[in-house]
């Protein structure tokens, strides 16, 4: 019995790391990890089921440098991959991507994520557990598999919906593709059947990590919210995929912002969740007040090593720079007075471009000069972190910063927090913001705008009229500029802005234009010039709104209809 335990066990850590022992060829399942074993009538503890429910949690994605070691927003105009890989995630702006050759193919790990949370949903009454912990294990297993749901939605628009349904071979499996409504509206209901049974945020310790009823809250939100944009709110691009209700809603109601305004008003009233600072805190600090739902993950010092710049070897490993962010990006950040470089009386310095900035610059990019590891970053020419040897190095004249621990002082690493956050509160907050200023209650925008923006005393100075930059009777049309700006800095590196260039159907505006970076020149020990470089030239069509189907998926079913343009 000893030895068998062990066996599974073995297996067992094999799935939590890569979802599944692996098989060989088999006409029906001989895992060793069996049925009546996991839903052991007489396991009173319920520990071989307790452990597939905390699988079910891999399924979800991790955002931290996962395409290849890239991140996605080296797909967009915030950053291109300091490494030359033609399978990389640039696929999305030079053109390349194919229903064969999707770096962000997510659709096979999906619905098997969604296949184990029915069989546990099947199965999960079976163990001699309290009825107070079936309720809860199924509660999280359906918000995991809503969320599934969330992924595929923003991805392909409307996909099949399956129920409880746990498919064999002689099933029916030529499924046709659900409408976007009737996704959108199955998570919404899912959500809401879901959140009462959930654990309260924010959880006892042993529990971190855990769903709870403000992650529910948080995905009708952000599923609210993109039912309510431009793209999905009647705005897909003409198609007979849009005509059939697959690409979004078929009409355009500016209703659906009061849902995002209700749902952000619930999660408020939980009356738990606040702003966190320092910012650089909010992702190394495994619980904060900020944090609603994030993948745990050990402490390690990987990220460290992927993304600090090129120059450092921290005991005798060189750090490999991965990411480097766009001058695009740096020139969104304001000033710390809140104003934008760009405009009249920010106090913006060509020759100093990054004193006085938004504090949140710092925590995020890695620029010259600014100190590291006992000693400043060097991204002039020549300089220690751009060698212009063949050395993999920065295009961009920057490195991304965000993530990492707090270093500066230090020789060395120490292993850091680096949880991959789904739902935050600040995300929530520019949420409401987006919506208020949608429904005509601008000023109302303007206030959640300013909660994040004052992050106490390490954010934006608040000014003579406590408006945090934003001027006095600013406009609709300027206050959603504004919103959406301050999306791309707040939440830059954590899978937003590629989605939101979508959703608000301005993706042409920003990826059919250069990306820069900076050429900076040292003239002095401690002077130098900057001027504006272009890295990098993407593309954008309209069927870029839509990622494709995986070719295999509508070979083998003729009924799943390809979306436009591929």
């Amino acid at each position: 019995m000893k030895n068998i335990i062990i066996k599974i066990s073995a297996c067992l850590l094999f799935a939590t790391l890569l979802w599944g022992c692996k098989k060989d060829a088999e006409t029906e399942p001989r895992d060793l990890f069996t049925d009546d074993l996991v839903w052991d009538v007489k396991d009173n503890n319920a520990v071989f089921a307790q452990q597939f429910l905390a699988n079910l949690y891999n399924y979800l994605p991790n955002g931290l440098n996962r395409f290849d070691g890239d991140y996605l927003e080296s797909g967009t105009d915030d950053a291109v991959p300091s490494r030359n890989n033609t399978f990389s995630v640039q696929r999305y702006t030079n053109g390349l991507i194919s229903v064969i050759s999707n770096p962000d193919g997510y659709w096979g790990n999906t619905y098997f994520g969604i296949r184990q949370v029915n069989i546990l949903l099947a199965n999960i009454d079976k163990v001699p557990s309290t009825p107070a912990n079936i309720t809860k294990w199924k509660a999280e297993a359906r918000f995991i598999r809503a969320f599934l749901y969330y992924e595929l939605l923003k991805r392909y628009g409307g996909v099949p919906l399956i129920g409880d349904q746990v498919f064999t071979l002689k099933d029916n499996l030529q499924l046709s593709r659900s409408t976007f409504q009737q996704v959108h509206d199955y998570i919404v209901t899912e959500c809401d059947q879901v959140k009462g049974s959930l654990m309260a945020a924010p959880g006892a310790d042993v529990d971190w990590g855990r769903v709870s009823n403000a992650a529910a809250i948080a995905l009708k939100c952000r599923v609210y919210l993109m039912g309510a944009s431009p793209l999905f709110n009647g705005g897909a691009p003409s198609s007979p995929q849009a005509t059939a209700g697959l690409l979004g809603f078929t009409n355009n109601d500016p209703l659906r912002w009061q849902k995002v305004i209700d749902a952000a008003e619930e999660l408020r009233a939980l009356n738990y969740f606040t702003i966190q600072t320092p910012f650089i805190s909010v992702f190394t600090n495994k619980k904060n007040s900020e944090v609603i739902f994030a993948k745990q993950v050990a402490n390690n010092t990987t990220l460290e090593v992927q993304s600090t710049p090129v120059g450092y070897i921290v005991n005798g490993v060189s750090n490999e720079g991965r990411t480097s962010p766009s001058q695009n990006l740096v020139d969104a950040f304001p000033m710390l007075n809140g104003l934008a470089i760009n405009e009249a009386g920010s106090g913006y310095s060509a020759a100093a471009p990054y004193t006085n900035r938004d504090k949140r610059l710092d925590a995020t990019i890695f620029y010259n000069t600014l100190r590291w590891l006992n000693r400043p970053v060097e991204t002039f020419n020549g300089g220690l972190d751009k060698p212009n040897t063949n050395v993999v190095q920065t295009k961009t004249g920057y490195y991304l910063r965000k993530f990492l621990g707090d270093f500066t002082n230090s020789s060395q690493f120490s292993n850091t927090s680096h949880n991959f956050i789904y739902f935050r509160y600040a995300e929530i907050l520019l949420n409401y913001a987006e919506a208020l200023n949608e429904v005509g209650r601008t000023e109302d925008a303007v206030q959640r705008i300013i909660d994040v923006r004052k992050r106490a005393s390490n954010g934006i100075l608040a000014g003579g009229n406590n408006r945090y930059g934003i001027a006095t009777g600013i406009s609709q049309s300027a206050m959603r500029t504004l919103i959406q700006n301050e999306r791309r800095i707040e939440l830059a590196f954590e899978e937003h802005r590629f989605w939101d260039l979508r959703r608000w159907k301005i993706a042409p505006a920003f990826l059919n234009s250069p990306i820069n970076g900076i050429d900076i020149t040292r003239t002095a020990p401690n002077t130098f010039t900057y001027s504006t470089v272009q890295v990098a030239i993407p593309v954008f069509t309209d069927k870029l709104y839509y990622m494709p189907l995986p070719y295999d998926e509508t070979v083998k079913n003729p009924n799943l209809q390809q979306n436009p343009g591929w």
